[in-house]
């Protein structure tokens, strides 16, 4: 057999795929284009694309509009009869409304913050937080794949882990934000603040898909701050109102609301000058 003709059958069995029918899937590229062009819509004053020499609404439909038929056709490679397009394009205000609330919290919770705008402009927890919102109201559609994709593209950016199925209330705010992970059954209360290293995860997956569709991950009340590096993991696990969870906690249990979580001193050991030197370290205000 010659090479062209190898080259004919083996390109036929790739794109049959395991199924034995062609397969086809949304393209992510396009996903990650629609990301961009959602941005602008919901955010033009901040995200450009919108020319002052147009009319900006003129502008905005016809963005709209293009967002529609891109994510419609995708969409239809795996939900070939659907609304969801219509759907989004309809929820984009309250999507945006709830992102500025997200934003604010943002301002009001790092001092670093100089205006909501840089918040807006420049905080990687906000845009993980942005595509979040985007891909949660798809996960509540039943679109497959485009959901993931979505998240998985967040991820890469920020290293922020936020699966599409977590329900997440308003005001929500991830300083620094590298390393968060928040699994797929979490829900988050309003005004929870979460630090860099942050897993909200679950205890065990030994049992692989006879979990799916359980209750794995943590539930967060209202008013939490958990600080950086710490693990709260399992379904039971909640976390009650205005609880307080300190640096490097390792829970897997409820813990009462206002209650404030932390490790007990570690020790720094020093070696000098052939003595050992123990240094206790404190945790203030946590």
């Amino acid at each position: 057999m010659d090479l062209k003709n190898i080259i004919s059958q083996a390109s036929s069995k790739l794109l049959m795929g395991d199924g034995g029918n062609p397969a086809v899937y949304p393209n992510t590229e396009i996903i990650i284009n629609i990301i961009d062009k959602l941005k602008i819509a919901l955010f033009p004053e901040y995200w450009g694309g919108i020319s002052e020499s147009e009319l900006p609404h003129v502008q905005l439909q016809s963005l709209l509009a293009d967002i529609y038929r891109e994510l419609t056709r995708e969409i239809r490679t795996v939900l070939p009869e659907n609304d969801v397009s219509q759907k989004l394009i309809e929820g984009l205000a309250d999507i945006q409304q709830l992102l500025y609330k997200d934003a604010q919290a943002g301002f009001e919770g790092d001092p670093a913050a100089r205006s909501v705008d840089e918040v807006i402009l420049t905080y990687p927890g906000f845009f993980a937080v942005f595509v979040y919102r985007i891909a949660h109201f798809l996960f509540l559609e039943n679109v497959p794949f485009i959901p993931r994709i979505m998240s998985e593209h967040a991820h890469s950016i920020t290293g922020i882990d936020i699966h599409p199925g977590a329900k997440i209330g308003e005001y929500f705010f991830i300083d620094h934000g590298t390393g968060v992970v928040i699994g797929e059954t979490s829900v988050i209360g309003n005004r929870v603040k979460l630090y860099q290293g942050v897993t909200l995860g679950a205890l065990s997956t030994r049992s692989g898909q006879k979990l799916a569709g359980k209750k794995r991950h943590p539930t967060i009340e209202d008013n939490v701050i958990i600080y950086s590096g710490a693990s709260i993991l399992g379904g039971d696990t909640v976390i009650g109102e205005g609880a307080v969870i300190g640096g490097n906690a390792f829970i897997v249990k409820s813990i009462p609301a206002k209650m404030i979580v932390r490790i007990i001193n570690p020790e720094l050991q020093y070696n000098e000058d052939g003595q050992v030197k123990i240094h206790e370290l404190t945790q203030p205000g946590v």
